[in-house]
């Protein structure tokens, strides 16, 4: 049997022909929600089981579609940014999906070749697709591993992870339409501490959130249908998806907002919050305080010239004081 897909090449999206045998462990009558997501985004890479669900899901909340292509183009934003804007250069994305256009490293190495960037998926079937996300400029590196983000131990530990990151320097996490599959059993909170822990400061979390806030009867029962067929679906509002990722990280602006309205990219009409039922936001993991960065201990050559500003300073604000005296006798 073969199924028919789709890879990147030199710039764009080509067929090709996968037979049973490439596709690992993959249980074609057990849906995924990287197949459907992928089903969601108009793609090829998904299978009638797959199908079926997102079909009854759309039965509820029919604007579904619009809610997830508004959030890959949050993706693309917020790579965009970090890239950009951030000078982030290496990037881990956690349920990255099947390839689609623009993924992250083309988008982060667009910015920059060197860019590094490690994705992260549990099912089988991105595996078979990981041609199409190891496509990176020769200045950079691309990796694949297929793991869970139940379990973020197994990720940070692995040796392919930790060949690409470099986690003395700054990281762009990316966490984009997959926290919501984390059930309250799952420990998300542990979860999320457990791989902030591990980045360095100056490292950023991009994250969406599915929520029924602004539709609680068409998204609530898109969540009924991915329950029916034992797919877990935990959607939060504004506040407790904010408190879940980014405790304790610095909000880069807008903040937490519906992904459509995170810097978009133009000014034309924007669908309703109900049509979107997705929050996100990109935050920063803080520096240390200057008082530790600059410790004679840890780095006397920062101190030195720390000190060295400072009565530099302080001779600038009392020939301004003398200033002021003068001026007013």
């Amino acid at each position: 049997m073969t199924f028919r897909g789709s890879e990147w090449k030199d710039g764009s999206m080509t067929d090709f022909l996968a037979s049973e045998d490439s596709l690992p462990d993959v249980d074609m009558n057990r849906p995924h929600p990287a197949r459907m997501y992928d089903y969601y985004l108009g793609g090829k890479n998904h299978f009638a089981a797959d199908r079926a669900v997102a079909d009854a899901a759309l039965a509820s909340w029919p604007a579904g579609r619009i809610g997830l292509r508004e959030n890959r183009r949050f993706l693309g934003r917020a790579v965009r940014y970090l890239a950009t804007d951030a000078g982030i250069r290496q990037f881990l994305d956690i349920g990255s999906g099947l390839p689609t256009q623009a993924n992250v490293h083309e988008i982060a190495q667009g910015a920059d070749p060197s860019c590094r960037v490690v994705y992260v998926d549990n099912d089988s079937m991105v595996l078979a697709h990981a041609r199409a996300l190891l496509a990176s400029a020769p200045e950079g590196r691309t990796a694949y591993i297929q793991a869970d983000l139940r379990s973020p131990l197994d990720i940070l530990s692995s040796p392919v992870v930790r060949e690409v990151i470099d986690f003395d320097k700054p990281v762009a996490l990316m966490l984009v339409a997959v926290l919501h599959f984390l059930q309250e059993e799952d420990k998300p909170e542990a979860v999320l501490a457990t791989l902030l822990d591990a980045l360095p400061p100056g490292s950023y979390l991009a994250a969406s959130h599915m929520t029924m806030e602004h539709d609680p009867e068409g998204v609530g029962g898109g969540q009924r249908a991915y329950h029916k067929a034992g797919l877990p679906m935990h959607s939060r509002d504004a506040d407790d998806f904010a408190s879940l990722a980014f405790s304790g990280l610095d909000l880069v602006p807008p903040g937490v907002v519906l992904v459509s309205e995170w810097r978009p990219d133009t000014n034309g009409p924007r669908p309703t919050p109900a049509e979107v039922s997705c929050y996100g936001g990109v935050a920063r993991k803080p520096l240390p305080a200057l008082r530790q960065v600059f410790s004679p201990l840890r780095t006397p050559r920062l101190a030195r010239k720390t000190a060295a500003f400072t009565r530099l300073w302080h001779g600038a604000e009392q020939n301004r004081r003398a200033e002021l005296r003068e001026a007013s006798t």
